[in-house]
């Protein structure tokens, strides 16, 4: 923690340094943030973002296992991770998987792994907590709460989908449809009906609903669409650039739209399940306010640890 002075008058501030790690089925994301707390108020700052493509989803979801290879990837990376919240002195810290490493038969051979060899505590967190974490962006705050919204984030292996109305979920549910299942095929009809059913029910009963977006492709798409932060995307925009893109092979998505590698394949099913779900629930538009389940792990964090500082302060000890 961080008391600064300002100009001879005492100015208390607060500044708790955290970090969280996403360890998703498309990468492996770290991200820092100073919690600035002053005169009874709390602003998340961002510090910086460090992003990895390490692909866990395309074993888990298919040989359902992580191989050697990946396995000792990852292990240097939560090692180069450690180094870093140590030399940015964070307070505290979480690291969450989700669903690649839900599904691979040696996900917990891998926490131990890991824990032993670097000292970083990996929490396997299901549906549940996953959602948990995502309420923690406060993400309504910026929308018109008088308006339902669907909050949808997609994934390399599940699509979380959370209505809120009065800035309360009213409902939430998982499903197993992701990026990296949809390109290796592994999406079977039922699921899409059940999505499809499950998203048209929320129309019946509400109307015309529009998107909440969070996933590292919407935001591509809305820097692609709009270069500019937390703006709206109409599903009419989103069209063009997805058939656009469809239009293009692998290799000119990288080349021609300056796409990265591992962005230039997901991308396209990302699309299409967005705007599958905007035609199902009647969408007028998709709110992008570049979020993502790290911020949310960070805000969680914050709630949590402010309750039991001394488990984190003592998870964090460990590192060392």
């Amino acid at each position: 923690m961080v008391k600064a002075k300002t100009n001879a008058i005492l100015t208390t501030l607060e500044i708790h340094k955290l970090a969280a790690i996403d360890i998703g089925s498309n990468a492996v994301r770290l991200l820092f943030t100073n919690v600035v707390e002053r005169k009874g108020k709390t602003e998340f700052k961002k510090s910086s973002l460090i992003r990895m493509p390490v692909r866990l989803g395309e074993e888990a979801f298919t040989l359902h296992r992580i191989s050697d290879r990946n396995i000792e990837r990852l292990e240097r990376l939560m090692l180069a991770y450690k180094h870093l919240m140590l030399v940015n002195e964070v307070e505290a810290y979480r690291a969450c998987a989700t669903s690649a490493m839900r599904e691979a038969e040696n996900g917990q051979e891998i926490v131990k792994r890991i824990q032993l060899n670097t000292g970083v505590e990996i929490e396997i967190i299901d549906g549940k907590e996953e959602a948990k974490i995502i309420y923690s962006n406060q993400i309504t705050q910026s929308v018109d709460s008088t308006r339902p919204h669907l909050y949808m984030d997609v994934g390399g292996g599940s699509t979380e989908l959370s209505l809120f109305i009065d800035k309360k979920v009213k409902k939430s549910r998982s499903f197993d449809i992701g990026t990296l299942r949809m390109l290796n095929k592994q999406v079977p009809r039922e699921k899409w009906n059940a999505l499809e059913a499950w998203v048209k029910e929320i129309r019946s009963e509400y109307g015309n609903v529009d998107i909440i977006g969070s996933g590292g492709n919407i935001n591509k798409i809305n820097k692609m669409i709009n270069q500019k932060e937390q703006v709206i995307i109409k599903p009419s925009q989103l069209q063009v650039l997805f058939k656009k893109m469809s239009q293009l092979s692998y290799e000119e998505r990288i080349t021609d739209l300056g796409l990265n590698p591992d962005r230039a394949d997901v991308i396209i099913p990302a699309g299409e399940l967005f705007l599958s779900v905007s035609d199902w629930i009647g969408a007028k538009s998709i709110i992008v306010p570049t979020i993502g389940v790290s911020d949310g792990i960070v805000k969680n964090l914050y709630k949590e640890s402010k309750k039991n500082m001394s488990a984190y302060l003592a998870k964090t000890e460990r590192l060392k």
